[in-house]
């Protein structure tokens, strides 16, 4: 009896481990054309601006005979499918292209600032989902209660403030008030652990007020609608504890949608970056993106756009794999 229930038990593991694979494989099969569609747009960006790079290789007194050979060496001659061909290879193969500002690989450019831009990003995402699903856990399971109104009255207000507002506020709270937090600059982890997060906290508080709100909100909704199910009051007659229900089952049903607003909050953290680091001077990718964008380098603005896909895709793809293994409706449904 005991060995048939192991084999079932077994069979079960399968079915649910060729399941997430499906789901996977399912999701990449989505990941993959909004990367080619994504990238195409962000070749035709550089391709409608109609900045030349042969002209300023060639310099003020070339002939057009030197700067259409440029061009025909450069494959900017060739159709512009073509051109997106040889482009896109090159990207798949790690090649962004070379500044034309300073003539700097842009993959190297971009890679000396990511850890900026990932730090602010990653910290906010890490301030959001700590405090989001705290107090959308607090309110869920006090609902209806002062502490519920609280929490809801506290997320509508932050909510409706921009970024750079709450950035403007904490600065002059934390670094001209108080003088705890620098207003300014960026520390490596490497130099100084402690440094670099004083010179993150602001930014990253400030662009996670947003997904705070709309984490707090979506899982104290799913928590409330999931708490009225059968299989909650079932469960108590079983005997089972509150903190047994509710981290257990009732969570795991009700986290679908907090997720999605997490997975909707990963490109917005990314964009926001470029504000707070124009705000706090910090050399990140967001300005790297912004400068090269106003002196006309394109393949740099092109290579930040390319990052900036791929980490989007890659956070949503987290967040729908952790999705299907915590409901599995939603494997079904794929």
């Amino acid at each position: 009896m005991t060995a048939v229930s192991g084999q079932g038990a077994t069979a079960i593991r399968l079915r649910h481990g060729r399941a997430t694979l499906r789901f996977v494989g399912s999701t990449l099969a989505i990941a993959v054309p909004v990367f080619l569609v994504a990238t195409l747009i962000t070749f035709l960006l550089g391709v409608v601006s109609g900045l030349d790079p042969a002209a300023g290789i060639a310099g003020d007194a070339a002939s057009p005979e030197t700067i259409a050979r440029i061009r025909a060496d450069l494959g900017l001659d060739q159709p512009i499918a073509l051109q997106y061909l040889h482009w896109i290879g090159q990207v798949l193969r790690g090649n962004l292209g070379t500044s034309w500002f300073n003539g700097v690989p842009a993959a190297e450019l971009i890679f000396q600032r990511l850890p900026i831009s990932l730090s602010i990003a990653g910290m906010a995402l890490l301030v959001g989902l700590v405090f989001g699903t705290g107090l959308g856990l607090v309110a869920g399971v006090r609902s209806g209660t002062r502490t519920d109104r609280a929490i809801t009255l506290f997320a509508a207000i932050v909510s409706s403030l921009p970024p750079f507002v709450v950035a403007f506020v904490l600065i002059l709270v934390f670094s001209l008030w108080l003088g705890w937090l620098p207003s300014s600059g960026y520390v490596p982890f490497s130099e100084d652990p402690a440094g670099w997060l004083a010179a993150i906290g602001i930014p990253a508080v400030a662009l996670s007020v947003d997904v705070v709100a709309d984490l707090a909100r979506q899982l104290r909704t799913g928590l409330v609608s999931a708490l009225s199910e059968n299989y909650v009051t079932g469960a108590v007659v079983r005997g089972l504890s509150r903190r047994r229900i509710l981290f257990v089952h009732v969570l795991r049903n009700a986290a679908g949608p907090a997720l999605t607003v997490v997975a909707l909050r990963v490109p917005m953290l990314i964009g926001g970056a470029v504000v707070t680091e124009a705000i706090f001077n910090m050399p990140g990718m967001g300005k790297l993106a912004a400068d090269s964008a106003l002196r006309g380098d394109v393949p740099v603005v092109q290579g930040t756009l390319v990052v900036s896909i791929v980490l989007i895709l890659a956070c949503n793809l987290c967040v729908n794999v952790l999705l299907g293994v915590l409901q599995p409706a939603a494997r079904r449904r794929s």
